[in-house]
């Protein structure tokens, strides 16, 4: 059994016991989180959302809080003291799996 969920603007397809990258959530390690907008659920029953299904929750636990390797960007122009560098860490929250729930 496998669901699609939005989070952090994206879409992601999770199964259980699957650990997923996600954009930064709001907990510590240890806590559980739900996924309320759930917006197809595949397996031996498939039921799509239009755009959510209703009463469709998954059920994850947070292993970790971090940030992404570092991303940097570096613009130059052909002139004197014309260049810019920056640096960029994504913070991300890695969760785990436990539960697809459907009607």
């Amino acid at each position: 059994m496998y669901a699609i969920i939005k989070t952090g603007g994206k879409q992601l397809k999770v199964e259980e016991g699957q650990e997923i990258f996600v954009e930064k959530l709001i907990g510590e390690a240890g806590d559980s989180i739900t996924f309320d907008e759930v917006l197809f659920v595949g397996g031996d029953n498939t039921v799509v959302g239009n755009p959510f299904i209703k009463n469709a929750t998954v059920e994850g636990e947070i292993m970790k809080q971090g940030r992404g390797k570092k991303v940097t960007t570096y613009k130059y122009r052909r002139r004197k003291d014309s260049h810019n560098k920056k640096g960029h860490r994504q913070p991300y929250t890695k969760v785990s799996i436990k539960s697809i729930k459907s009607n």
